[in-house]
């Protein structure tokens, strides 16, 4: 059987005590020890994994006062912290052993807006892509862009003195940073903002913890002026560390001590708070897609395009261009990106051109344009072709294929994965192509593949090497690789750190600084941190310190991955897979994915907490030597612990007595089953499948609630309530039976069987005889369709299967309504995979078995339909065999509409189910197709998930998370849509709409078929 796993990973009785005084003492936000939410902040988007003792989550400036103050007390003088935003870094700037000071989940307030003087002030956690949404509509954006923009906060910006795309105009966020509100370590609040010399002086002189730090930065910036300059890169990059350059403005007049903040890690204090200068939107915009042979030819030519006085010029290679054309992604940008015949894509370069008045930039793309053709005509430069957009949609879906080709390289098949750690390298772009040329060299003399992107025109490429982090001896040749990159870019005149901070580097300080520059940067923190409580270990440790630096050869996940018996590392790929991208932090409400995540703010309660709660719980079992995969077997044979043996384990646990597996259980509980997750996220998490294999090791555990027997038996138990639906409803309906039903199963709002049923609104359809149809011709069978049914739409919304009868006949086609056989997502979804298996089996044999008939087979609920495009082959593997069910409008979108072409009507307002839209992107475009085709207008909209999601929605532990993801994104929708023009495709999508406004939607094959009535 699994192990108990009840050793309890416990925080330092001191961290204990200290979380509950600060608790007492006024802390208002939230405060977690808990093993999961520790485990969640043990990682970022790094290689690197080191658990902290506990977890703080301010909700004010106050909270973090409060915090640090009492920390610098007795008898928490030992306790040390790191800040977190959004736990995007690529290096470990956010793990800490001590305690996580988390700004992400409450401080993420917009607090003001100067249009006139163009400046924003905002709390740290605030995400960069919700700042550009909130000043949108003033005209402004702010500059900065990071391909993690949908997720990265404004502090973590701060504290790498992030960049990116476009850097050459627009500058590093200390660029655009006015002012600082921040805690030192031991509460103090300190506020920057450019100051005169002479105040700044003033300021020294006074005996105060501000006035001293003043002192020692002034001194340091001063006094080893020239050595800064020398040291310090001349790149359009900082190097990361305490920016002694720029506290003086160019003239020597100013002084900005937040200077020292920007790149500093939280480093030397925490910030809380920032206030940013604000870039007007340019109205117009240029992108020229320029295609190579090769991705040197791209480098080589980037000079080239830097010298067309571009705003940006960004590359990637045919490596991460090919896994694009394997995404989701792909679909959106295709047409913009599409081959050249006879010639082969291994480079792209993106040129952006952008300004306030058209002709200011007309010239210069012309100039551009006519170069390349001469250059493709002479078949120079190994340029092979370019298109042009001027469309701001188009050239935003591009740059999101741009942003997502940094998860999209973690996909890769294989145990060797394209990993960070010398991905942010800096040179001269002058010296670009000779020095990649050179790093490639390097990269192949140890067998290795890579991936390449980034910004050419400012020298900087991400390349990936693709390593098994589980190997030992490939551990070594990061070190190795680490130490050859740190000495190759110091030879072009560059930096290994050149946007994404140092974080585990911090070690190579020493060397690159030189021990002159490094000992003053040891003096900076020894004033601001004297007893190196923030960060420790990163960019440098006090004066007086004798702690070590942290090094590349730290701790990472694969020496907790390589714990784990590497079959079930196999078997669970989809959760192990997961590099912490966190792309399933997405801010957008817009986005499917991760519903729970979005309706909680908790990163336990996300595909990336998930699959790191799972790959843990995998350790320990692997720890306490259970061989997973054979007690999987046990419980396919009912061989598992007894009745009794689960009812004292269940007893336990009403007790309180602890198992790790209950806090893993408690994340998975949270998951809609959306599948958002196994398509929109690059790594493709598939948190559903490991989630339904957690639950049946769980329960062979633990007793199950009766409501999930009840969910698991819905498809045996509608046809029978539907079929005397006359008499069950009136009982159902009633408020002594909908008490009863949320006291005892905790179910809220069940719906009805419909009435009349399915097979009173059908009785004049040709029955479904195998036999008659096996024996009509081929060109016969071409028009006949076979509806598959499912339990929803046939037992609950009888009137779509009837309206897609009428459909297909209006069509001049013969429906036949297959009989109803169970589909078994439900019972995947609660973890019956034993059940599941055995109805997948079934099931499919049927639909093989009818398959063969060569007659198309259609299916309405897409949930339903997708199940058996994935579940069943991962549950049935090649036995699955070879039928294929379509969704309505996959064959509505083949078919001929002459003779249906309709009056036209006011549009209609689409809004898909997420897993449609996630797993089948161009469902929403082909409806607005269907409808085009029938004189009708479809206008479809971006949504999250509605929050009902099967029977997520009717469970009461979930109401308010249901509640609140409706709000997010379907309620305004919604409320803005007249009730007859809305239509909705997924049955949860329309029962929720149905729930919270009293009427439902249509699906769009309703309005097909009431027009045609």
């Amino acid at each position: 059987m699994i192990a108990k796993l009840s050793v309890e990973q416990v925080s330092s009785e001191l961290v204990l005590h200290y979380l509950k005084t600060i608790k007492a003492e006024g802390f208002i936000g939230d405060v977690d020890a808990s093993y999961g939410t520790r485990l969640l902040a043990a990682t970022d988007n790094s290689v690197y994994q080191t658990i902290p003792q506990g977890v703080i989550f301010p909700k004010t400036d106050k909270d973090v006062q409060v915090a640090l103050n009492i920390a610098s007390r007795d008898p928490f003088l030992s306790l040390t912290f790191g800040p977190r935003g959004g736990g995007t870094g690529t290096n470990g700037q956010s793990l800490t052993p001590g305690i996580v000071i988390d700004l992400s989940r409450y401080m993420r307030e917009i607090l003001e807006i100067n249009e006139e003087e163009g400046w924003v002030r905002v709390q740290a956690g605030v995400i960069k892509d919700q700042l550009n949404d909130f000043l949108r509509p003033y005209g402004y954006f702010f500059a900065p862009d990071l391909s993690t923009s949908n997720r990265a906060t404004v502090g973590g910006m701060i504290n790498t003195d992030a960049s990116g795309q476009g850097s050459l105009v627009y500058g590093k966020t200390s660029d655009h940073t006015l002012a600082i509100k921040a805690f030192l370590a031991d509460g103090s609040e300190l506020n920057t903002q450019a100051i005169t010399i002479e105040k700044a002086k003033l300021i020294a002189e006074q005996d105060s913890t501000v006035g001293r730090l003043y002192k020692t930065v002034l001194d340091v910036a001063t006094s080893k002026r020239e050595l800064i300059l020398e040291k310090f890169p001349r790149l359009n990059r900082f190097l990361t560390g305490y920016d002694l350059e720029h506290v003086f403005n160019d003239t020597m007049t100013e002084f900005d001590i937040g200077r020292v903040l920007t790149g500093s890690e939280g480093s030397l204090a925490i910030i809380t708070e920032a206030k940013f200068n604000i870039t007007p939107i340019a109205r117009f915009k240029t992108l020229i897609n320029i295609k190579y042979d090769s991705f040197d030819s791209a480098l080589r030519n980037s000079p080239f395009l830097v010298e067309a006085h571009a705003t940006s010029v960004e590359t990637v290679d045919s490596k991460v261009l090919n896994l694009a054309r394997e995404d989701i992604i792909w679909h959106s940008v295709s047409d913009l990106i599409t081959d050249v015949p006879g010639q082969t894509m291994q480079g792209l370069n993106m040129v952006e051109f952008n300004a306030e008045r058209e002709e200011d930039m007309a010239d210069k793309i012309q100039s551009l344009c006519q170069k390349l053709d001469s250059l493709i005509s002479n078949k120079e430069a190994g340029v092979i072709g370019y298109q042009l957009t001027s469309d701001v949609s188009d050239i935003q879906k591009i740059y999101a294929m741009r942003k997502k080709s940094v998860g999209l390289l973690g996909n890769t098949k294989g145990a060797k994965k394209p990993i960070a750690f010398a991905e942010d390298t800096a040179v001269p772009p002058e010296n670009l192509a000779d020095f990649i040329s050179e790093f490639r060299e390097l990269l192949d003399s140890h067998n290795l593949d890579y991936g390449m992107f980034g910004h050419v025109d400012a020298g900087v490429l991400h390349v990936r090497p693709a390593l098994d982090m589980c190997d030992p001896e490939q551990e070594k040749t990061l070190r190795q690789i680490s130490d050859q990159v740190v000495a190759l870019t110091a030879k072009y005149g560059g930096l290994m750190w050149g946007e994404h901070g140092k974080g585990y580097r911090s070690e190579y300080g020493p060397n690159f600084f030189g021990e002159e520059l490094f000992t003053e940067l040891r003096r900076i923190k020894s004033a601001f941190d004297p007893y190196n409580k923030l960060n420790p270990g990163k960019i440098c440790t006090p004066l007086e310190s004798k702690d070590n630096l942290v090094s590349v050869d730290d701790k990472k996940r694969g020496w907790f991955d390589r714990q784990i018996d590497i079959q079930v590392r196999d078997s669970f790929d989809t959760s192990m897979n997961c590099n912490g991208n966190g792309l399933c932090f997405n801010y957008d409400v817009t986005s499917p994915m991760c519903p729970s995540y979005k309706a909680t703010g908790d990163r336990r309660f996300s595909p990336k907490g998930r699959a790191g709660l799972m790959r843990e719980w995998l350790r320990l079992q692997t720890e306490q030597g259970v061989d997973i995969l054979e007690e999987e077997k046990t419980i396919s044979k009912k061989d598992g612990p007894t009745w009794w043996e689960r009812f004292l384990n269940t007893n336990d646990k009403r007790k309180g007595v602890y198992d790790f597996s209950h806090e893993v259980k408690e994340s998975m509980d949270e998951c809609l089953a959306c599948k958002a997750c196994t398509t929109a996220c690059p790594i493709k998490v598939d948190v559903p499948t490991f989630r339904a294999g957690f639950l049946n090791f769980y329960y062979s555990q633990y007793n199950r609630p009766l409501k999930d027997y009840l969910v698991a038996s819905i498809e045996q138990t509608a046809p029978l309530l539907s079929k005397f639906s006359a008499i069950t409803n009136p009982v159902l309906k009633s408020n002594a039976v909908q008490w009863l039903i949320k006291k005892t199963l905790g179910y809220v709002d069940t719906p009805t069987p419909s009435h009349p049923n399915l097979y009173a609104r059908t009785s004049s359809l040709e029955k479904f005889d195998f036999t008659k149809l096996e024996n009509l011709s081929e060109q016969q069978r071409l028009d006949y369709v076979l509806i598959v049914q499912d339990p929803f739409t046939s037992f609950y919304e009888a009137e779509l299967v009837e309206s897609f009868a009428k459909v297909v006949q209006a069509l001049g086609k013969t429906p036949v309504l297959l009989p109803f056989k169970p589909n078994g997502k439900p019972q995947h979804v609660k973890g019956f995979l034993d059940k599941f298996a055995r109805t997948a089996k079934n099931s499919a044999a049927f639909l093989e078995q009818v398959s063969e008939l060569n007659i198309p087979l259609v299916g309405l609920d897409a949930s339903l339909v997708l199940c058996y495009r994935d579940e069943y082959k991962t549950i049935l593997g090649e036995s699955r065999g070879e039928f294929e069910v379509l969704v309505a409008h996959e064959w509505l979108a083949e078919q001929t509409f002459e003779q249906l072409v309709f009056e036209p009507q006011k549009p209609f307002v689409l809004l898909s189910h997420c897993s449609e839209t996630t797993s089948l992107p161009q469902s929403a475009k082909t409806w607005q197709a269907i409808f085009e085709k029938v004189g009708l207008e479809l206008q479809a909209k971006a949504t999250g998930c509605c929050g009902m999601a099967g029977t997520y929605g009717h469970e009461i532990q979930n109401q308010q998370n249901s509640t609140s993801l409706y709000e997010l994104s379907w309620q305004p929708i919604v409320h803005n849509t007249e009730q007859s023009q809305l239509l909705a495709t997924g049955f949860s999508c329309r029962s929720q709409v149905k729930r919270f406004e009293k009427f439902k939607p249509k699906h769009p094959v309703e309005v097909l078929a009431n027009i045609i009535s």
